[in-house]
């Protein structure tokens, strides 16, 4: 049988009320005596709270939705770097007593509709385009909360979290250049006029612009979407399509790993024919071969900080005025050398 609110209140010789009031932590009425012994039959008896009646006492549902875009007619794929930063942030919200509900969204006016329907405290956008986060208003969206992880665009959400993309892609770039190498190609999904692809290919350029030269243009090899598949069809038309080229820099860990696997087939070995640099330092980057040089962004932090800045806003009505931008580094291993 299920332990009701009545049996810990009986055991307890307390009110219902009272016994409501302690589990839902609103103690301003309630002695440290009586909070002590509602807490300690609540235990002995295996008393667990119902969660929909703790989220109408408090008037909150602690439920976070992370929103992630998803094709109408396509199931909810994630890519490595989304999926670690899944973890995270379930982790994250966890630990502060939040539930998370993963979705698809097909449509940036669903979210309203997710905000509304689930009833959600607030929700993280991961993986949207600038465009789609510009489409994203409205009363539900100001009065739940939401915020966007890795986005630029200046809009009604509060203030997000993301990497020094900028910063990250000058590091690759610049590594690149003091090993010798000058044609480069740089890859990754079409750069937006905003976003961390435009903010990616703006530092690859000024690492040229710091060296005192200037980047070949027709070096920019643009695939739909960060994946292993995309990489690998690149990797094995690269050496054909640029002859000349001695290395490569790809925006995700993902699609630079496939760019590697590409060039083997091809009959090119990486670094001794083509260098290879990556962007995000995922767990596979030393499970390949050659282990991947990449930019390390922190994960955990760009997660927690996303939890934190939101939590924040719903439960104090802090706002940030900022978004947060994290540090990035470089991590050389295997895959780059001086061009032959």
């Amino acid at each position: 049988m299920r332990v009701t609110l009545r049996d810990v209140a009986e055991q307890a010789g307390v009110s219902m009320m009272t016994v409501s009031n302690v589990v839902n932590g609103n103690h301003a009425r309630v002695s440290q005596e009586t909070i002590g012994r509602v807490r300690r039959i609540a235990a002995e008896l295996g008393y667990i709270p119902n969660a929909s009646a703790r989220s109408l006492a408090a008037r909150s549902s602690r439920m976070i939705g992370l929103l992630i875009p998803a094709a109408d007619s396509d199931s909810l794929t994630i890519s490595p770097h989304n999926m670690a930063i899944l973890g995270q942030i379930e982790r994250a919200l966890r630990k502060r007593d939040y539930h998370l509900l993963l979705r698809g969204i097909a449509d940036p006016e669903e979210v309203t509709a997710a905000l509304k329907s689930w009833d959600l405290d607030g929700a993280i956008l991961l993986g949207f385009h600038e465009a789609e986060l510009a489409r994203i208003s409205g009363p539900a969206v100001d009065a739940a909360r939401v915020l966007a992880i890795d986005g630029y665009t200046q809009g009604p959400l509060i203030s997000g979290v993301r990497s020094d993309d900028f910063a990250g892609a000058r590091l690759a770039a610049d590594h690149l250049l003091e090993l010798g190498h000058r044609a480069i190609v740089f890859t990754g999904p079409p750069p937006a006029p905003s976003g961390v692809v435009r903010q990616r290919l703006d530092g690859f350029r000024q690492a040229f612009a710091d060296h005192g030269s200037t980047w070949d243009e027709t070096l920019l090899e643009p695939v739909d979407t960060n994946t292993h598949e995309h990489g690998r069809r690149l990797g094995l038309r690269l050496r054909a399509d640029h002859p000349e080229v001695t290395a490569v820099f790809a925006t995700a860990d993902i699609l630079a790993i496939g760019i590697m696997e590409g060039l083997a087939e091809s009959g090119a070995a990486v670094p001794t024919d083509v260098s290879v640099v990556g962007f995000d330092d995922l767990d596979l980057c030393r499970y390949v071969t050659p282990k991947l040089t990449t930019i390390a962004q922190d994960i955990t932090a760009k997660a927690d900080t996303a939890v934190e800045l939101l939590l924040r806003s719903i439960e104090s009505e802090e706002h940030a005025d900022q978004p947060v931008t994290l540090d990035v580094h470089l991590v050389r291993r295997d895959s780059t050398a001086p061009p032959r």
